[in-house]
């Protein structure tokens, strides 16, 4: 096939490229659409018990309370003069807006609960209504028009509505600062890389059709099932990256032939042969590794597999497709724009081969140390906690987290950490007052709010409150279990198992959800599946190198080293973001580590890392095929491959740690986690580990078993299966570089 499209390619390349274009365009109309039609949501499991009490609230309760503004007196207290009467304007405001419901508030509700422990401030809870899309259209209008200061008070805007309200409108920014610093360093090392203007020009082009073909892959997708805006994110760093990283292969390959004399037509041809089948498998393996998303049921991380999975399919294809049509169109003139110290048009660089050489002759003595420090970097891992996105993954200047901060200080029960409880079933008051007390016993709880009262330590406390009797409806009860500690704290996780252990009242089948109970159950959703994502990612590996390389050693070789260095990486994530290492720098707050993005890491930076294992396999296999003893082909392959693989590192990882000028800490962290990740396998894996791992392993290298060799001698893919060299002789007599 590969051949095929070579010859196509050669025979009629205005045609290939006037036919890319006319699909690019339609690309481009549909992926206008990606925008509007992703969600902002996707962190929940809807079949947790967090999520059908959730349901269960909005079903018999109208809702949860979305939106909480926090009104604070410029001077005494909210229950005198002008700021009482500010809170009650709000209040009458806030009612009478079609866009909300649900309006609770201490200016109309005098409830205790929703009055600050120094009396200075109060709270209005609102329910947001609408979809995704709508609930922050309106809280974006509610914000702009009420969360401001004045005269009498100041209304700061929390709540989970706000808190995805910051985060979206800060991720967009964010995305755009780190594209502007991205794309223009990029170009500005492509250009460096190889040399040539017209050169450096391909890879981007690649990359810019990756992108936009995944915008419309998502537009596509995003009106069947639901998908997340955030894989926008991955869609253009990865886009980028992988188009870079094929186009720079097939750059480099095809001006190497040129360089040895061959014709364009023939350097087309020997590209498409040997690069191209490196880049078919590359793209297959990545895929592969990102793919394992889809195992897990929050539809934030299988976004993430869409994106990727798409990303990786058009990169691969349009390098395989386009850049031979626009090589064979441009032919000598892919060297036009050559800059003045730019010296050689091949792709060896002698180093990395001195370095693979000295490697296999002292492997203990350079690879031991980088062990050592992976081991080193490894290590917080040991420590690790887990948690997932709340507003702590802001700036402390950001409103969202104002609010949140004076809720946690100034407030005794945080209505939005509040765990929340549904009892499914009719309840007669008395079994209601005893299950409320039983629960308000419990380690860390502070009050139990039921339609039966309130009670503390067992105890009823006054009598119930004006809204006590909208807890309750003839076929459910709805209870609230405050706790002093913060939502993704162990004490508040605790908290929620120990409510799920309590009887209900008789009759009755109880739902315990709320923040808290969220995060408890996404990271059950998570590790639940992991060792089925995991599983996933071992075997597609190992069936993917077995059926390239015809060893069952290279890919447990590849795995172990691949598996070290993403140990190193998230350890060292642990140390920057949970140890709170270079927060004052990053400008972020040490929490928990984010499960699902941890997650995201592991897949993504596996996949990539297995990219350059292929690049750098391929030519090893390759010159082992032709006859090189095991020194010769690893040296000779690193030689020939290093160069391009620590350059589309490179320039991957600017693409990567350009994150790291975002204001939410999550971007920052999978930003960083990657780049480090590849910079990591490109240099130590594959400059040191891989050389030293195949003089380890000695005649072991290519080891298979006699039936295994037998399959892949049928069915695996080989140099001796490939064709393309017969015709296109030229190329032996310019000495075929492997």
């Amino acid at each position: 096939m590969l051949g095929r499209i070579g010859r196509l390619a050669v025979r009629r390349p205005k045609a290939v490229l006037i036919s890319a274009s006319a699909v690019l365009v339609a690309m481009v109309v549909v992926g206008i659409g990606a925008f509007g039609v992703l969600k902002s949501g996707g962190f929940d499991d809807t079949g947790s018990q967090s999520w059908k009490t959730r349901t269960a609230i909005v079903d018999q309760f109208g809702g949860e309370e979305n939106l909480v503004l926090v009104v604070k007196a410029r001077g005494g207290t909210v229950d005198e003069g002008a700021a009482a009467a500010a809170g009650k304007t709000l209040t009458q405001q806030l009612t009478a807006d079609s866009g909300l419901t649900k309006v609770v508030s201490y200016f109309s509700t005098p409830d205790p609960a929703l009055r600050s422990t120094d009396g200075r401030s109060a709270m209005v809870l609102v329910r947001v209504l609408g979809s995704d899309k709508q609930i922050l259209d309106t809280t974006d209008r509610l914000m702009k028009g009420y969360a401001a200061d004045n005269a009498a008070v100041t209304v700061q805007a929390g709540g989970d509505a706000a808190v995805n309200h910051g985060v979206n409108e800060q991720v967009t920014k964010d995305l755009a600062m780190a594209e502007s610093v991205a794309v223009p360093l990029t170009m500005l090392l492509l250009v460096l890389a190889f040399g040539s203007l017209v050169a450096a020009l391909l890879p981007l082009a690649i990359g810019l059709v990756a992108i936009l073909g995944t915008f419309a892959e998502l537009a596509v997708l995003g009106r069947i099932t639901s998908v997340s805006v955030f894989a926008i994110n991955l869609t253009t760093a990865l886009g980028l990256g992988l188009g870079i990283d094929y186009a720079l292969l097939m750059v480099a390959r095809f001006r190497e032939f040129l360089s040895q004399g061959a014709t364009v037509p023939d350097a087309v041809l020997g590209t498409m042969r040997t690069a191209g089948r490196t880049i078919a498998f590359s793209a297959l393996t990545v895929a592969a590794a990102i793919a394992a998303l889809l195992v897990f049921p929050l539809y934030f991380l299988r976004s993430f597999a869409y994106a990727g999975i798409g990303v990786v399919a058009i990169a691969a294809a349009s390098a395989l497709i386009i850049m031979p049509a626009l090589l064979a169109a441009l032919g000598h003139r892919v060297n036009a724009g050559r800059l003045p110290w730019a010296k050689t048009q091949g792709s060896a660089a002698p180093a990395w081969g001195r370095l693979a050489s000295r490697v296999m002759r002292r492997p203990a003595l350079l690879a031991v140390p980088v062990l050592a420090l992976m081991a080193l970097l490894a290590s917080p891992i040991l420590h690790a906690t887990f948690g997932t996105a709340d507003e702590t993954v802001l700036p402390t200047s950001a409103p969202a987290r104002l609010a949140a901060d004076a809720l946690h200080s100034d407030f005794q029960g945080n209505q939005a950490t509040a765990v929340q409880i549904v009892a499914d079933g009719p309840a007669d008051t008395s079994s209601v007052a005893s299950y409320a007390a039983k629960l308000s016993t419990l380690p860390h709880a502070v009050r139990v709010d039921s339609s039966a009262g309130s009670f503390a330590h067992g105890q009823a406390v006054g009598s119930p409150q004006p809204g006590a009797a909208a807890m309750a409806t003839p076929t459910a009860q709805r209870l609230t279990l405050f706790t002093a500690d913060a939502a993704h704290s162990p004490a508040a996780q605790q908290l929620v198992r120990d409510a799920r252990a309590v009887p209900g009242p008789a009759g009755a089948t109880t739902l315990v959800g709320g923040e808290s109970a969220r995060l408890v159950d996404t990271q059950h959703a998570i590790t639940s599946r992991l060792p089925y994502a995991i599983a996933w990612v071992v075997l597609t590996t190992f069936v993917v190198l077995f059926l390239f390389t015809g060893s069952v050693t290279q890919p447990l070789r590849a795995l172990l080293l691949n598996s070290l260095g993403l140990a190193a990486s998230i350890g060292t994530m642990v140390w920057i973001f949970q140890d709170g290492h270079l927060s004052g720098a990053l400008g972020f707050t040490a929490r928990p580590m984010d499960t699902a993005m941890t997650v995201l890491l592991f897949c993504i930076a596996f996949g990539l890392s297995m990219d350059y294992e292929v690049f750098l396999t391929s030519r090893i296999k390759e010159l082992h095929s032709q006859g090189a003893n095991l020194h010769d082909s690893v040296s000779d392959g690193l030689a020939r491959t290093g160069r391009i693989v620590s350059t589309a590192a490179g320039l991957l990882a600017v693409s990567f740690f350009a994150f790291g000028t975002a204001d939410v800490s999550f971007l920052q962290f999978f930003g960083l986690g990657c780049g480090l990740a590849i910079l990591i396998d490109a240099l130590l894996i594959r400059g040191i580990l891989v050389p030293a791992a195949m003089r380890v392993l000695g005649r072991g290298a290519w080891w298979a078993p006699g039936p295994l060799r037998r399959f892949h001698n049928r069915f695996g893919v080989s140099e001796a299966d490939e064709t393309e060299g017969a015709q296109v002789p030229e190329l032996a007599g310019a000495g075929n570089p492997g």
